[in-house]
């Protein structure tokens, strides 16, 4: 009688809580930043569940309690798995997916313990250990949450203990799921000489993809990052935003979907087309690290984190000033001999660069590299072009009191080399198959040691043999169209794509063991390599081969909503500009530039008269006021060069709001009289700030030039700035007055 008591009680109570699921959690798991939360919690069925992640949440108990609807006809509830996989109910796109050993296709992950690492200052390292109920499979997450950065990465850590080989067919970094009545994405794509153009789109029903498959400069095209506004397109300076960005620098895939409770899953991780991989027992597979950041301040904020965060961790010497470079490409590109290089030198040091960097075509001797046809494998200086080798250049750079740079690319190959004879087998390649080339050239198979060691010994052997080289521009010309490996085995052929992503990680990690400070330029035609995988061994990107200054404000400004300005390569290069045929003020041409890491990309030896001295003027300019800004400070973008009006605006501040230096563009004509009033972020309102105008070639672009002004007028006022035919440009130095 009592159980029929009871059961028509618990009916009772069903029936009065209609949809609600009793899977009331067992424990909650939490991981904080100084702003931020992410929130896990345990149920009675040992599901490890996605609770929350965004505003940092002080006390995570209410969790404890929450509860879930039900699904309509099924037995689960609509709480969203950690990780979920294919075989727990899941009908989304799954994190992951595997083959077990006996053909099973269903995995179903259980909670069976964490652990919280604080003992770095600054970070916090949780990991959640999973295994499958049914298989001896088991799944780790690792979440380092980065206290005043307000950044959580995250990625998983896979290890087969059954009895035979498992096929893994998913497996993501991360998941998020997120619910908001409306999501606004902010991705970039664009090809060569376009990198990084920026687009927001609603995400619907359905899923939206980003990804890439060319195994090689897989940014060019798209980029695995991303911000996610919710409820609004994004704002530069308030609502609730996400920004992600993958560390992988082989083919990847961002999954965004609404699925049919409206709520938006993010998914992602390593591309699994024609990815499939074979894992023994025993075996771990690691994930590559994806990045979170969270701001209830808009996408501004965002990008402060990922910048504090990239200067941090996600770079080598992600605060150390940068020299002005020089480099030989656009002044001279393949037609030069030992005569044009020191006059460049020469010339660069006259104007205040720093460091001169030799391009493409110094080295091979049997195959000449006289144009892009031949010679790369044969990492020997071209002895008729340089009849004193390398420490020649080298010596007379140090005696101008220039540091010397060299252009590399130990990927490729050309057919036409003495590598291609000696070593056809290292071709990535399908056997039987013509050989495709891309710029006259092929891709060395980075899945097989021996090339990675041929590819370690070249950047080596060069250091080694030239000392006096502090500079190399790692450059990759090519992608794959044909994925095939003699190194690996017929029926591991899938994991070529993979394989060779960690090749190259594997020589970078040499390169950095043995070369700490020697700077090295992450290049891929331009910014076909820009992600935090590849960033991490590299000081600074080659944003884009397109030097033109109005295309650069559009690439930089997508460019910078992620990476930092710090690592952002931007030349002046001549006019008419060599990639887009436009004519463009010198001014305005450095102006642009100095947003960035500042080099030329010209011969010297053009820049005369009223444009020298303006040259050396705008180059001490950097280095007395603004390049300690770009690389510590914090960037504001006050105007966005993609809103109407035809302005750009943007801002540095130190740390201690003592000294900006604010920069504002025209891109196009307009009508006499109007001109851009920009108000100004970061500063502090109770502060007192001299505006200077610098830069300028003796035409004033503020009636208030040298006054002195509050922070809160500055703020909420602004200044309108006399700057309004196209190409017309301003630079002030803003600074605190301590009178």
């Amino acid at each position: 009688m009592k159980l029929k008591q009871l059961n028509y009680l618990l009916l009772l109570i069903s029936l009065c809580l209609g949809n609600f699921v009793f899977s009331q959690n067992k424990q909650v798991i939490s991981l904080h930043t100084n702003g931020t939360s992410v929130v896990y919690s345990v149920d009675q069925i040992n599901r490890l569940v996605f609770q929350y992640y965004g505003k940092r949440i002080e006390d995570v108990g209410p969790f404890i309690g929450h509860a879930y609807y039900k699904k309509l006809d099924t037995d689960r509830d609509l709480s969203y798995e950690a990780y979920p996989t294919f075989g727990l109910g899941n009908i989304n796109e799954p994190a992951f997916a595997a083959t077990h050993y006996d053909g099973s296709l269903n995995t179903e992950l259980v909670y069976v313990e964490h652990a919280l690492d604080e003992s770095v200052s600054g970070i916090s390292y949780l990991i959640i250990s999973l295994k499958d109920k049914v298989y001896d499979l088991k799944v780790e997450l690792h979440l380092k949450a980065y206290l005043k950065e307000d950044v959580i990465t995250q990625w998983v850590e896979i290890t087969n203990h059954e009895p035979a080989e498992i096929t893994l067919n998913r497996f993501y970094s991360s998941f998020l799921n997120v619910k908001s009545s409306t999501y606004y994405l902010t991705h970039f794509y664009g090809p060569w000489a376009g990198e990084m153009t920026t687009v927001e789109e609603k995400v619907e029903n359905g899923i939206k993809i980003i990804e890439s498959k060319k195994g090689v400069r897989t940014t060019q095209g798209e980029n695995p990052s991303f911000i996610l506004s919710l409820d609004h397109p994004a704002r530069e300076n308030e609502g609730m935003c996400y920004g992600g960005a993958l560390a992988w620098s082989g083919n990847y895939r961002l999954a965004f979907q609404v699925d049919e409770w409206k709520n938006l899953n993010v998914l992602s991780g390593i591309n699994p087309f024609l990815s499939e991989w074979k894992l023994k027992q025993g075996e771990i597979f690691t994930t590559p690290e994806m990045i979170y950041s969270f701001s209830a301040e808009g996408q501004g904020k965002i990008s402060r984190n990922f910048h504090d965060w990239g200067r941090n961790y996600g770079l080598t010497g992600g605060y150390e000033p940068h020299a002005i470079v020089l480099n030989s490409w656009e002044g001279a590109y393949f037609s030069f001999d030992e005569k044009t290089l020191i006059h460049m030198m020469d010339e660069a040091a006259k104007l205040g660069i720093e460091m001169f960097v030799l391009d493409d075509g110094w080295f091979g001797n049997k195959y000449p590299r006289n144009n892009d046809d031949a010679g790369l494998g044969d990492w020997q200086t071209n002895r008729q072009k340089l009849p004193h080798g390398l420490d020649y250049l080298i010596q007379h750079a140090r005696s101008k009191e220039l540091q010397f740079g060299l252009w590399i690319e130990p990927e490729m190959i050309n057919p036409e080399s003495e590598l291609a004879g000696n070593h056809p087998e290292w071709i990535v390649q399908s056997p039987g198959r013509e050989k495709i080339t891309w710029r006259n050239q092929l891709l060395l198979d980075l899945s097989n040691p021996q090339v990675q060691e041929f590819v370690w010994q070249v950047f080596d052997s060069l250091l080694t043999t030239h000392p006096g080289i502090s500079y190399i521009k790692w450059d990759a010309n090519r992608h794959v169209e044909q994925a095939g490996s003699t190194f690996l085995l017929p029926e591991k052929q899938s994991h070529f794509w993979i394989a060779y992503t960690n090749g190259l990680y594997s020589v970078y990690e040499k390169i950095r063991a043995k070369y700490p400070n020697v700077i090295i330029q992450d290049c891929a035609s331009g910014g076909g390599r820009l992600d935090y995988g590849a960033l991490k061994y590299h000081n600074e990107f080659w944003t884009s081969d397109n030097t033109d200054p109005l295309s650069r404000i559009f690439i930089q400004y997508g460019t910078n909503l992620i990476y930092p300005p710090v690592a952002t390569a931007s030349h002046v290069s001549t006019s008419p500009n060599h990639q887009t045929g436009r004519v463009t003020p010198l001014k305005f041409r450095f102006d642009v530039a100095m947003t960035g890491r500042l080099g030329m990309e010209l011969q010297p030896r053009d820049i005369q008269g009223d444009d020298r001295v303006f040259a050396e003027y705008a180059i001490q300019n950097y280095k007395n006021h603004i390049r300690s800004l770009v690389t510590e400070g914090d960037l504001y973008r006050l105007i966005s060069p993609y809103d109407e009006g035809g302005w750009a605006s943007q801002l540095f501040v130190d740390k201690s709001k003592m000294t900006a230096v604010l920069f504002a563009f025209s891109l196009e004509p307009h009508t006499r009289g109007i001109y851009p009033t920009v108000k100004l972020k970061g500063i502090d309102p109770s502060k007192m700030y001299q505006i200077t105008e610098i830069n300028s070639n003796g035409k004033s672009r503020f009636w208030g030039n040298e006054q002195l002004f509050p922070g809160e007028f500055l703020i909420n006022v602004g200044i309108e700035l006399k700057i309004s035919d196209q190409f017309d440009s301003g630079v002030f130095l803003i600074t605190e007055d301590d009178s």
